[in-house]
């Protein structure tokens, strides 16, 4: 992840009802949100929530879905993991496996499965 996309999410997160929001939309997986139970359960006016929504959708860290005459909000789960990456990166004297290790076990409860890796085999 490119340093500006790295602001640009932590300043759409750096305001309480848009952290507010993406929390509610990483609590809820990859099915969403629709906008109006968003508000609702943030107690947030249409317009306001739109606003915030638009912010978010801007930093890449939510997408949206229609269907039918609702419009679902998703967390982006793939621009979170490459922020927590960018974020931890540099750390831990220079092991960052060591913080990606935490993060991406954190993160991988939350997001679709994947399949699994597969080992290499050290050649000598």
């Amino acid at each position: 992840m490119e340093q500006r996309y790295a602001v640009a999410a932590l300043a759409a997160l750096a305001q309480d009802t848009r952290l507010s929001v993406f929390r509610l939309l990483m609590k809820a997986g990859p099915e969403g949100v629709a906008a109006g139970v968003i508000g609702r359960q943030l107690d947030v006016p249409a317009a306001t929530l739109s606003f915030h929504l638009k912010e978010l959708n801007h930093a890449g860290l939510v997408n949206s879905r229609q269907d039918g005459r609702f419009l679902y909000y998703t967390a982006d789960f793939e621009r979170m993991a490459a922020l927590m990456s960018f974020l931890t990166n540099n750390c831990c004297q220079g092991m960052p496996q060591e913080c990606l290790t935490v993060v991406e076990t954190a993160l991988g409860r939350c997001s679709a499965p994947t399949a699994p890796k597969r080992k290499r085999k050290d050649r000598a």
